[in-house]
Order: C-alpha cells, then sequence, then structure tokens
C-alpha cells in the first residue's frame, strides 16, 4: 500500500534528473537550491529521499539558471523569485545597473593603473617641472549645510577643512547620525595625508581605507535603530595632500569642477535613473522627474547587503591654480541645473559667498530636500 501510495504522488512528478536536463541547472545545483530554500521539490520520497518536480516549476528553474548566468548572488535570487513579474524585472534592472556601475569604477581605475604604470617617470619629471613653474598650491574653502523649505530636520553634513572636503547626504531613521560619522571618521585620514609628494599608488590605498572606515562608522551609527539596512547616507569627500585631491564616492551627491569657465561633473551617481540614462533608457529630462530618482544602487548604510558592504568609487584629480570644486548633495543639484550652477560659481568672488548663493538658488527652486554644499579654490601660494 505505500509503494502505491508513493507511486500515485510521483505520477505527475519528474525526477531530478529529468528536471536537471529540462531547467539547464545540475541536479547537485538544484539539491543545493533545495538545502537553500531557493527552489524547493514538489516532493521528497520518504523512504528512499529522492526528489521530485512539477512540470509548474520549471519556468522559476530556468530564470533561476539564467539569473546565475549574469552572476547574481543566490539571496538576490531567493528574492527575485519571490516576486511578480514587473518587480522581478525592476530587480534584475536594479542589479545590472549595480554591476555597471562597479564595472565602470574599475575600468576607470584600470585606466589609471595603466597610465601611472607605462608613464610613471615622464609624469614625475612633468610634476617636477610643475611644482617649479607653479610653486607651492593651496586651497581656500566655505562649506554649509541647510534644512531647506519643506523639510523639519536636516540630514545633510557638510565639512570643509585644509585637509578635507566633504558632503553626505542622509536617509532614514538615523540619516543624521550617519551622515555626520561618514565625515567624522575621514577626518583623521585626511591629516594623514600632510605630505605633499605622496604616491599616487599610497594615496588610493589610502582612500580606500578611508571609504572602509566611513563604512564601519555608519553601520555604528545607525545600529540601534529599527531598521539598520533603511538608514545611511551618501559621501562624497575629496583629500588635499597639498598637491593632489584624492575623491571618495557613493551614492548620489555630486562633485563638479569648473575650469577655465566651463563646468565638469566628476562623479557618477549610484542610482537607478543613471543607470537607466547610461542604457539610452532614459533622458536627463525624464529623469529629472521620473518616480524612482531617489533610488540608490549603492550608499553607505547600515546593513552589510547581500553581496557585503558596498565599496566607494576612488580617484585622484588633477589640480590646477584656480579650479574651483563644488561638492553638494541632490538637494541642490536635483532643482539647479548645470547652467545655474556654473553661473553662480564662476560669479562668486570667493567660496563663502559662492556656497551663499548655492544654498539661496536651492530656496528659489522651493527648497524641497536638505541641502549640503562645499566650494574650494585652488589657489598658487
Amino acid at each position: 500500500m505505500e509503494r502505491e501510495a508513493r507511486a500515485k504522488g510521483t505520477a505527475a512528478l519528474v525526477t531530478i534528473g529529468e528536471f536537471a536536463r529540462s531547467s539547464r541547472l545540475s541536479a547537485k545545483a538544484l539539491r543545493r537550491y533545495d538545502e537553500l530554500g531557493l527552489l524547493r521539490p514538489a516532493l521528497v520520497d520518504p523512504v528512499n529521499g529522492y526528489r521530485y518536480y512539477d512540470g509548474t516549476q520549471l519556468e522559476t528553474a530556468r530564470l533561476v539558471a539564467w539569473l546565475r548566468r549574469i552572476g547574481m548572488p543566490l539571496a538576490g535570487i531567493k528574492e527575485v523569485v519571490a516576486l511578480d513579474a514587473g518587480a522581478a524585472a525592476a530587480g534584475i534592472r536594479a542589479y545590472w545597473a549595480q554591476v555597471e556601475a562597479e564595472t565602470a569604477a574599475r575600468r576607470d581605475l584600470v585606466t589609471f593603473l595603466v597610465d601611472h604604470l607605462s608613464a610613471e617617470e615622464v609624469e614625475m619629471s612633468q610634476v617636477d617641472m610643475d611644482r617649479g613653474t607653479l610653486g607651492t598650491l593651496g586651497i581656500r574653502y566655505a562649506a554649509q549645510s541647510d534644512p531647506g523649505a519643506v523639510r523639519g530636520t536636516n540630514q545633510d553634513a557638510a565639512f570643509a577643512g585644509a585637509r578635507l572636503l566633504a558632503v553626505a547626504d542622509g536617509f532614514g531613521e538615523r540619516g543624521a547620525g550617519a551622515s555626520t560619522a561618514a565625515i567624522d571618521a575621514l577626518k583623521p585620514v585626511a591629516q594623514g595625508a600632510v605630505r605633499s609628494a605622496v604616491p599616487a599608488a599610497e594615496l588610493l590605498n589610502a582612500l580606500e581605507d578611508a571609504a572602509d572606515l566611513a563604512a564601519r562608522a555608519v553601520r555604528d551609527a545607525v545600529a540601534g535603530s529599527g531598521a539598520p539596512d533603511e538608514s545611511g547616507t551618501t559621501l562624497t569627500a575629496m583629500v588635499w595632500t597639498g598637491s593632489q585631491l584624492g575623491l571618495v564616492h557613493i551614492g548620489d551627491s555630486r562633485a563638479y569642477l569648473l575650469r577655465g569657465g566651463e563646468l565638469f561633473r566628476i562623479t557618477h551617481d549610484h542610482s537607478l535613473v543613471q543607470s537607466m540614462i547610461d542604457d539610452g533608457s532614459l533622458t536627463e529630462e525624464e529623469a529629472a522627474s521620473h518616480p524612482q530618482r531617489a533610488l540608490l544602487l549603492k550608499a553607505l548604510v547600515g546593513g552589510p547587503g547581500q553581496d557585503g558592504p558596498a565599496r566607494a568609487d576612488v580617484q585622484l584629480q588633477e589640480t590646477r591654480p584656480d579650479d574651483r570644486y563644488l561638492l553638494c548633495s541632490d538637494g541642490l543639484s536635483a532643482v539647479v541645473d548645470g547652467t545655474e550652477l556654473a553661473g553662480a560659481l564662476g560669479a562668486a568672488d570667493g567660496p563663502d559667498t559662492a556656497v551663499r548663493e548655492l544654498v539661496a538658488l536651492a530656496h528659489a527652486a522651493g527648497g524641497p530636500d536638505n541641502v549640503a554644499c562645499v566650494v574650494a579654490d585652488v589657489v598658487a601660494l
């Protein structure tokens, strides 16, 4: 009787071997996904432990196989396969946008390393010539953080000092603490970068360490909140060594350079809408009113995330006398366009005037969000 019942129970099912062939997943992978609760069999024979699958599970299994082929971690796949088709598509898009953003950051680093290693001697000679011509460089700076015209609290933070320029845009229950903690974590690292001839590789390593310190500080700052994964901050910061600027960036706060009257954005937003702009599915104009324009792909948050802590972008920035840098949260960049930013930066007689004018522009545009901005001038001493 027991054997007959088992036969009836498996009549409409297929064995793990048949299911593996149809789904393009190995039997070993299917057993692993069963253990993880990702793709459980429809029936496990209580006597011999054989696994049987229902034909209706085939579509899910094939989706799992495809997601593994694009490199999605199992934790992410488990979340995606539990969603309806529309939400699953959005989840896959967000994952791939993050992959492309991280690939772009690695590509920039590879370009730097190739150029640095293949032309090191030439570059050092040029640096020596430039120093002889330009003399010592320094920076003048100002910072301001403002709650805006709508928000009752201010979760943005801004800091400007002789070695560190930084803005951070906090979010969630403990966003204010997260933004402050991220910047405070960078101050000791910035103070250590006091030599004017810090080797490029050494400075990049220091920036990586600084980003790791900031990530740990944010996790500590939001650890006691009800949902630590939902609290965190962006961070855009520059460390001044006396001859060069090192950039640390994660999130959608921004860094701009005004040089020769032209404004350049030197950071790349880690946001869903930026990824859609990059792949051509959204224009800059459409992004400004997109309902998911605030959705970040990377930030410093309380939890580790499914792939571990998000990595900040780090890079080195060439400096010249009369360069003017702007670091700002999206409370400014989202409501004041590039033409206005360039006009205000170009017209201001100094960093103090510039930050006041930029905050005023954000208020004139409605001030819907907190605003943080830092302006710094590179000057020949």
